[in-house]
């Protein structure tokens, strides 16, 4: 207005630029990028519960992780059974019959009693029903020739004390219907926790007290098998003559049984994945340390030297000493950890700046779940209560299947960075060619429904295009993200400025030159200016390929989705000059082939100096979380 221009045609074009300036398209196209997303994730067994976890798991620096189920396959087999004078080898003999009223006949009777899984007859067409644990020592014992229903028969079940992370036991109470008036009460459990509440031990000819040589042999017996791998648990007996009787104290050790679980094939790549992104991973396990260990170093999550914690030394060690907590941050593996136990490691690691996922399956993993910045339960395995608590569920319970969502996790978050940084600079480059243009005495090189059509046109399909792209194929190589880092970075805002000045460039310099070199006319100049504006924010999508991709073949290229929008958007813009109720609504009229050589020269300055700029410059370095 102040140089003299039509006062209606500045409010209108005023009121075009506030609209452009915004971008009213970025929370649809973003809340579709994240929809996207979690689609993508549960096609590869990674539920989402909420939009907002899936640009959170991008950001993730540490995944305390099991081991049962998610870095092992939880296919339990039942490989030996030690007793004090005999060991049994079932990978050799699986169905080795067992001499009756001996140790090793009495060790698996009270596996098959202190029990709460049921193993289906042979050639059942129906899945057996329970822990994957307590039916390895049901198949064990049907394979020896001792059955669950015969024993329960003769040894009916009247009370039972239900396994707990405090006790590291379970017992059950039966009747023996031979002796009525006296109780059987059959106990297993954690080796040490077993070892510990005996007072005896059962030798072929008869029981032995249980002194501290005995404790230590037995403590030895079962090191050795952990130190293999082996998930190891010991059987104990008792006589009591109520159910109200205490039932680990003055117990009898039988014999230890070791089960193998072996690693999941996938998890080695899956953990080396992690190691180059930048994530570490621990193992937070209830198993004997040695076993947790032993399968650590088996899939790469640390190596045989590494050190280790039991949760009864992490919950003795004094938090408020900054080497004792630097000595638990950067320890790998945490066995017999109890579910308090959990939740402070989560808060050590939050407090230290980590982002956290964690995972879990029981009812009192819950709270550390909920505290988790990503919680993540297991589908197969998992109670109601754990998938309630997390933000993400595991359909198949694999450690392979997190990393794969956090590989979506990092390339939502790098669409939403990209198609803003596109959005916003092509805004800008609207409000900068009209902004420019004014004061410098040229016409007005686009009019107000001419910025909207852009706006609509140019704006929404590539953006979208952008946001729900497969991302940078190289985007697991790199470090995760700083999460106090804003969605743009002062690089990006520098993209922006540098981006819409480059369209600036190539708009202003085409409507200069159709003007005042070629003469063309205010109406074909007018065309020029709005057909180079919309034809160099099309071609402008080129130039958000990641930095580490190739000139040619890239994420932007190889997405299917980016052609789709440039034809849409090449479609209505040709609408634009040969439907003559739409040319004469935004007084657009196809130019001449001097015209066509603007527009083409023009639009091309943003792109091929755009991809100049991308291969002469470095990368900024990725800010990392501590």
């Amino acid at each position: 207005i102040y140089v003299g221009k039509d006062m209606v045609m500045m409010l209108k074009t005023g009121i075009a630029l506030a609209i452009a300036a915004v971008p009213e398209g970025l929370p649809i196209v973003a809340t579709v990028a994240l929809a996207r997303g979690m689609w993508r994730m549960a096609k590869r067994n990674a539920l989402i519960k909420n939009l907002s976890a899936v640009e959170t798991l991008g950001a993730t620096t540490v995944i305390m992780t099991d081991k049962t189920g998610t870095q092992t396959e939880n296919r339990m087999t039942v490989v030996a059974l030690r007793t004090s004078e005999n060991e049994v080898d079932f990978t050799s003999s699986p169905d080795a019959l067992l001499a009756a009223n001996s140790p090793e006949e009495l060790a698996i009777r009270i596996a098959v009693l202190c029990n709460d899984a049921i193993l289906l007859p042979s050639g059942s067409t129906e899945k057996h029903i329970g822990d994957p644990m307590e039916l390895a020592l049901l198949e064990v014992a049907r394979n020896a020739g001792i059955d669950q229903t015969e024993q329960q028969a003769r040894y009916p079940e009247i009370a039972k004390e239900a396994f707990s992370a405090q006790t590291r036991m379970m017992a059950t109470f039966h009747r023996d219907q031979n002796t009525p008036d006296n109780l059987f009460v059959a106990i297993k459990g954690a080796p040490e926790a077993v070892i510990k509440n005996s007072t005896g031990f059962l030798e072929n000819h008869g029981p032995r007290e249980m002194d501290e040589k005995a404790r230590r042999r037995w403590s030895d017996l079962s090191n050795d098998m952990t130190q293999k791998g082996l998930r190891v648990l010991a059987l104990a007996m008792k006589n009591a003559p109520a159910v109200d009787t205490p039932p680990y104290q003055d117990l009898i050790l039988i014999g230890l049984i070791a089960l193998l679980d072996p690693p999941r094939e996938d998890v080695p790549a899956a953990i080396q994945a992690c190691h180059a992104a930048g994530v570490r991973v621990i193992m937070v396990t209830g198993d004997h340390i040695g076993t947790a260990r032993n399968i650590a170093g088996q899939v790469g999550l640390c190596d045989a030297t590494a050190s280790g914690l039991e949760g009864r030394m992490l919950q003795a060690t004094d938090l408020t000493q900054k080497t004792e907590r630097d000595r638990i941050l950067a320890t790998p593996v945490f066995a017999r950890v109890s579910p308090e136990a959990k939740l402070n490691l989560v808060s050590l690691h939050q407090q230290a700046g980590a982002i956290v996922a964690m995972t879990g399956d029981g009812v009192n993993d819950a709270p550390a779940l909920k505290k988790a910045d990503i919680g993540i339960a297991m589908g197969k395995r998992g109670t109601d209560v754990a998938r309630e608590a997390a933000d993400m569920v595991l359909r198949d319970d694999a450690f392979p299947s997190i990393v794969t969502a956090m590989h979506q996790g990092r390339v939502i978050f790098a669409n939403i960075r990209t198609f803003v940084l596109y959005l916003m600079s092509c805004n800008l480059s609207e409000i900068l060619v009209i902004g420019l243009a004014v004061p410098s005495g040229l016409p007005l090189p686009l009019l107000p429904l001419q910025i909207l059509y852009l706006n609509l046109v140019t704006d929404v399909f590539p953006a979208f295009a952008l946001g729900i792209g497969e991302g940078d194929r190289h985007v697991m190589n790199q470090p995760p993200r700083d999460p106090k880092t804003p969605v743009l970075t002062k690089q990006d805002w520098g993209g922006i400025l540098f981006y819409g000045a480059l369209i600036t460039v190539g708009v202003l310099g085409a409507f200069a030159m159709a003007l005042h070199v070629f003469n063309l006319g205010d109406q074909e100049a007018l065309s020029v200016s709005f057909l180079t504006l919309a034809t160099a924010q099309l071609l402008h999508v080129f130039n958000m390929r990641a930095r580490s991709s190739g000139w040619i073949f890239n994420d932007v290229t190889r997405n299917p989705f980016i052609w789709i929008a440039l034809g849409i958007c090449v479609l209505l813009i040709g609408l634009t000059l040969y439907v003559p109720e739409l040319s004469r609504l935004l007084m657009i009229a196809p130019p001449s082939g001097t015209g066509w050589l603007l527009v083409i020269g023009g639009s091309l300055v943003p792109l091929v100096i755009g991809q100049a700029a991308k291969i002469f410059t470095k990368p900024a370095k990725q800010p990392v979380s501590s």
